[in-house]
């Protein structure tokens, strides 16, 4: 019997490294998943890759209202229902001093980050109370309880979904709604290519490798560690706990 039998869970940004292991995982566990990102192309794949008859996708942009209602509507006429949130989609923005750093880019980043998961939650309220309950999960940061300089749209942005996560958490417990973010370190993903490469374009390898030494486990993380804690947090094994900050960071905070 699979801990997520009879499931359905939602996966926004599910054509990231974090999104697809976690619905390789949900999937093993017995859960129908929508995957929702930009990339159709690789939403397809993602789908292939996992079954399509276990696995759907819509093609949607977070940040819009519309587009919110669409991949909720799509997955309520698909599975009937909606159990699992992963509010997964975020960008990292730029790596840059805030007198230099990009209003356009801040814009952007605090659109997905927050108000993406807003619109998500602020949606799915209404579905999950009808089925009986539910478990949102979101993808914050280390950088949403620590400060790092040259990343303040990203550190606004995951600190704002913890205060959106408590806010929801206390909101949701009389429709038996649990809500709880995760807050990994560094993980092995495109997003932290990227931020290597905006911290020493020349030597990318060099900043992963003094990133890495200063966690306590020497390492990233891999998708994986931080999909296996998304999984406990959907399923009912964790049915007791709301409200909370589930740390996955090698220790990064202790």
């Amino acid at each position: 019997m699979g801990r997520l039998d009879n499931k359905v869970a939602i996966i926004t940004g599910g054509c990231g490294g974090i999104g697809q292991a976690a619905a390789a995982k949900f999937v093993l566990e017995g859960a129908r998943v929508m995957l929702v990102d930009l990339d159709g192309t690789a939403l397809k794949e993602a789908v292939t890759k996992l079954g399509s008859d276990v696995a759907s996708y819509c093609v949607a942009d977070v940040t819009q209202t519309e587009d919110t209602e669409k991949y909720v509507a799509a997955t309520v006429e698909r599975y009937g229902r909606v159990d699992i949130y992963l509010a997964n989609a975020g960008i990292e923005g730029e790596v840059s001093s805030i007198a230099d750093y990009d209003e356009q880019v801040f814009d952007r980043v605090i659109a997905v980050n927050v108000k993406g998961v807003w619109l998500g939650i602020k949606h799915l309220f209404p579905v999950m109370a009808k089925s009986g309950g539910g478990s949102i999960v979101i993808t914050s940061s280390t950088q949403g309880v620590r400060g790092s300089a040259s990343l303040s749209a990203y550190n606004t942005s995951k600190h704002a979904v913890i205060g959106l996560m408590r806010s929801t958490a206390l909101e949701g417990a009389s429709s038996n709604i649990r809500v709880n973010t995760v807050n990994p370190s560094p993980v092995e993903t495109r997003m932290m290519r990227s931020l290597e490469a905006g911290i020493n374009p020349t030597d990318t390898q060099g900043t992963h490798d003094r990133i890495a030494a200063s966690i306590p486990l020497q390492r990233y993380a891999e998708p994986e560690d931080i999909a296996n804690i998304m999984l406990f947090l959907a399923s009912d094994e964790s049915a007791y706990m709301t409200g909370g900050v589930y740390m996955a960071d090698g220790g990064t905070t202790a």
